[in-house]
């Protein structure tokens, strides 16, 4: 942990402008450039739009169980919108995560840089677009249900998610440089995990054991999390058992990654 905090001394400058320059990159010879980021999150949203409220309409409103005497009822694209943003970040984490050494191999095998920052100035690049997704929804949100102090959570979950997928990509990153199938497997199974995550439906509402086995999806505790502070109005310990799960996961991610990270980095110039 100490060594990965120690490689990323001295190069705070550098890895803000490689974030920059890493999302000039990946829109570089399009005509529109990074709009493009808003595109490929707009298109999808319109077709779930399409296919969940305009073709389903059993599925134009929930109502969601706070509690309280009577269900909170939400439209579903309220519902869907705030759930999918997070959705964004997390996948092009694990994609995007995993491959980051394999396309960035010349900092690895023709300068001498730090291997951990590749995956941080990467993930930063990232959280730029996520923000602004977040701008975007939030304004949404203010206009459909309202502003609200629980608001305030998402300076919780954002760090969190953050720092778990960065954490995550220590672990897969240089698996995947060692590995092009493990790459291969992780694009193959994101669709599979998007429908076992709480993105369309409200896993809150499965009934036991179910409901318990959803709460050791992580992706599905930031879901949620979006939710209870744009939608719920929940405080995010609300849910103790959620919560105990999630940091579990979190800290063996954590340590995970920087057992892996440590094990495989210096035989990373060779494979590559």
């Amino acid at each position: 942990m100490f060594e990965i905090f120690k490689e990323h001394k001295g190069f705070g400058k550098q890895i803000f402008l490689l974030a920059k320059d890493e999302l000039i990159k990946t829109y570089k010879g399009a005509v529109i450039g990074p709009l493009w980021a808003f595109v490929k999150p707009a298109f999808t949203i319109f077709v779930y739009w399409f296919a969940f409220s305009a073709g389903i309409k059993q599925l134009k409103s929930l109502n969601i169980n706070l509690g309280g005497p009577e269900p909170f009822t939400i439209d579903f694209f309220t519902f869907m919108f705030v759930g999918i943003i997070p959705w964004f970040f997390i996948q092009d984490s694990i994609t995007q995560g995993a491959k980051t050494l394999r396309v960035n191999r010349q900092f690895i095998t023709k300068v001498k840089f730090p291997v951990s920052t590749i995956l941080t100035y990467t993930a930063i690049s990232r959280l730029f677009v996520h923000i602004l997704l977040v701008v975007v929804m939030y304004v949404y949100v203010c206009f459909a249900v309202g502003p609200s102090w629980y608001n305030l959570q998402f300076f919780l979950y954002c760090p969190l998610m953050f720092i778990f997928f960065v954490a995550l990509s220590w672990s897969t990153a240089p698996m995947s440089a060692f590995s092009k199938d493990f790459e291969s497997l992780i694009v193959s199974i994101m669709s599979g995990i998007f429908w076992l995550s709480g993105i369309m439906y409200d896993s809150y509402n499965f009934e036991e054991p179910l409901k318990t086995v959803m709460l050791f999806n992580p992706i599905n505790f930031f879901v949620n999390g979006y939710r209870n502070c744009f939608l719920y109005n929940r405080p995010f310990f609300e849910y103790k058992t959620e919560l105990v799960i999630f940091l579990a996961e979190f800290i063996a991610v954590f340590f995970l990654g920087i057992y892996n990270y440590n094990r495989l980095r210096k035989k990373l110039p060779d494979v590559l």
